[in-house]
């Protein structure tokens, strides 16, 4: 089992971490706010109080608990600790659907550390997490209004694939996709730091 702060990866300005109990006041305070939680899920719902952001973290813990190569982990600046958001790379919803076993990558951060590029590097690491574990393609999933998420998935390497629809979440989703050959060939603009 590894303990709950474990490091995950590390990039230029960020450290990739296991979340802690502790950081469920940020939490709280980032999925309170329809700007951030309006992309999330099948049924966009803001965080009602600082209860559910603990559930939340506990449930996110015990997701690399049960497979370390799968998590939904905080991005925490390394130069002042600061959560500014979070990182995922998890089995999409629904493994039976044509992409059988496709495992998705996201982000998504507090809106006072929006525009200073961390989704673009902590996604670009989640994606070299992904490939050196093993993976051969990685998928990215963004509603089809969510241009932001669109130009980072472009900014990492990632390759749209087109819209799916009810696939893995209800609705219209714009699909990007990129494989361990694409980032072996170094089309990833963000090399990721490990460790």
């Amino acid at each position: 089992m590894r303990a709950p702060d474990e490091l995950i990866l590390r990039t230029a300005r960020t450290r990739v971490r296991m979340y802690r109990e502790a950081d469920a006041d940020r939490v709280y305070d980032t999925l309170r706010r329809w700007e951030v939680s309006r992309w999330l899920g099948d049924d966009p719902k803001v965080m009602v109080d600082r209860d559910e952001a603990v559930r939340r973290i506990a449930g996110w813990r015990s997701i690399t608990e049960q497979d370390p190569r799968h998590g939904v982990w905080a991005i925490e600046l390394r130069d002042s600790g600061l959560v500014v958001g979070t990182l995922l790379l998890v089995p999409a919803p629904d493994p039976e659907q044509e992409y059988g076993g496709a495992v998705e990558v996201g982000w998504h951060l507090h809106p006072d550390s929006w525009g200073h590029g961390y989704a673009r590097e902590a996604g670009a690491a989640g994606l070299g997490k992904g490939f050196a574990d093993g993976l051969q393609e990685i998928y990215a999933f963004t509603h089809v209004t969510n241009t932001p998420s669109q130009r980072v998935c472009g900014a990492i390497g990632m390759s749209p694939v087109g819209i799916t629809t009810d696939q893995w979440y209800r609705g219209d989703m714009a699909l990007f996709r990129s494989t361990a050959d694409e980032h072996r060939a170094g089309t990833d603009p963000v090399a990721p730091g490990r460790g």
